[in-house]
């Protein structure tokens, strides 16, 4: 008769012991050995006429192997489904030599296996948290870089004589020189786009007034400020970290010059940015493209927000993990087998990403945010009219269920989906149990709080 015995072996650390005696897995050894005498081939002999000693001597050793771990493992789920204890992953079968296993002497045997357990904790309290919401403001400059940017997206480009504004954007050979403006034999020789405007004050007079196939001869260090410079060296070729390379001179070949004439400020231009709106005047579009630019920042900021709520939750709460078990897991039980090393390195990031599914499943759980499948389709169905744009839809949508329909079938689809919107709802629950502090910055703040704050 098979036992299941369990004891503790470590920190959230259990071994679990299946016994098992030759009454367990014989029985299920023989039927086995009968099923392959009569269906096995083996040359000479008819099928379902092998004699069975033969089948025994030469199947025998694998099957009475596969019966014994097959009879284990039934009993260890088992005994799992009954007692369900709350674990990581799967069980790890201790280390066992199945050489062991005679079948010429059939005998009990035991198998160890090891277990992590997850652990009981406490959500950290969220009225403690100090967070702080950022909002960003359009600023009237904001509006105009957008406005002057859409212009020229708009624009229609151009083939000027003359280079007379610093908008014009030049195609450039690059042709490594000497001080003089001597050309070195095997320098660099490489075309390149510029904008005028990117250029310092002093290099775009040199370009002033100048034609095609004109010549400038410049220091890199003195024709470009710091935040371009290090993207042209790199480039050309060059070593960023190398202070040599700035100071190389180039002869400046001007292959072709173009500008974008802007569009009009009128109200086709307005009813192409906001189709169906009815934008008539320049002060409405501005209005219109205000509220755009600033719902575009109040989503960087809830995002940031979120950002905040995640280290704070992630930090504050205190939980223990059965450490080398997990480690070992890493190791082995996932898909790429890992050396000691590497699960040692991976481990802080694979802990955090375990944590944070063990808070968000409490919040979860314990507030009822689940997703219903109503909640599912008609996601799907917004994502499919954002995909297409409401403008391209037609005006008969009957397809649109049937195809939604269709994605509800895609376990991928379903499983992003259903992963996007309760993690939604669990940010939205965490957002209104704090009280954060409100804080105007500019969007190149906000901007670099995401960049310099990721995980």
């Amino acid at each position: 008769m098979a036992t299941v015995a369990r004891e503790n072996i470590g920190l959230l650390n259990d071994k679990i012991i299946v016994k098992v005696s030759k009454e367990d897995y014989l029985p299920s050894f023989d039927k086995k050995l009968k099923e392959y005498s009569k269906t096995v081939n083996i040359p000479g002999f008819r099928k379902g006429m092998v004699p069975a000693g033969m089948i025994k001597k030469m199947y025998g050793p694998s099957i009475y192997t596969d019966e014994i771990l097959k009879t284990v493992e039934k009993q260890l789920y088992a005994y799992l489904d009954t007692e369900k204890p709350d674990i990581f992953a799967q069980p790890l079968a201790m280390d066992a030599d199945i050489r062991k296993l005679d079948l010429n002497n059939p005998d009990d045997y035991e198998f160890g296996f090891e277990i992590g357990l997850k652990p009981a904790f406490e959500i950290a309290s969220l009225t403690d948290a100090k967070v702080t919401l950022h909002k960003v403001i359009a600023s009237e400059q904001m509006v105009q870089e957008e406005v002057d940017r859409m212009l020229i997206k708009g624009g229609k480009m151009t083939e000027p004589e003359t280079i007379d504004t610093e908008e014009a954007v030049l195609n450039i050979l690059f042709t490594e020189t000497d001080k003089e403006g001597i050309v070195i034999d095997g320098g660099i020789e490489k075309e390149n786009s510029v904008i005028v405007k990117y250029l310092t004050k002093a290099a775009q007079k040199q370009f002033m007034g100048n034609k095609k196939d004109d010549i400038v001869v410049i220091q890199l260090s003195k024709a470009f400020d710091k935040d371009k410079l290090e993207a042209f060296v790199l480039d050309l070729g060059l070593d960023k970290d190398d202070k040599e390379s700035a100071k190389k001179y180039f002869k400046l070949t001007i292959v072709k010059i173009s500008l974008v004439e802007k569009r009009e400020l009128n109200e086709e231009f307005f009813n192409e940015v906001f189709p169906g709106a009815s934008v008539a005047t320049e002060e409405e579009f501005r209005k219109k493209l205000k509220e755009e630019i600033e719902q575009y920042w109040e989503g960087q900021s809830r995002n940031q927000f979120h950002d905040q709520l995640y280290h704070y939750l992630l930090e504050e709460t205190k939980m223990e993990f059965p450490g080398e078990f997990l480690k070992r897991w890493l190791q082995v039980g996932s898909e790429e087998r890992k050396t000691a090393e590497q699960a040692e390195e991976e481990f802080p990031i694979f802990s955090n990403q375990l944590k944070w599914t063990l808070i968000s499943d409490k919040i979860v759980k314990e507030n009822k945010l689940d997703v219903s499948a109503e909640e599912l389709k008609e996601s799907m169905k917004a994502e499919v009219m954002r995909y297409f744009g409401s403008m391209n839809m037609g005006e008969d949508t009957s397809w649109l269920d049937s195809y939604v329909d269709r994605m509800m079938k895609d376990e991928k689809q379903i499983d992003a989906s259903y992963r996007r919107l309760v993690t939604d709802k669990l940010f939205a629950w965490v957002q209104g149990e704090v009280k954060p502090i409100e804080k105007e910055v500019t969007g190149e703040e906000l901007t670099a709080m995401q960049h310099n704050h990721q995980h």
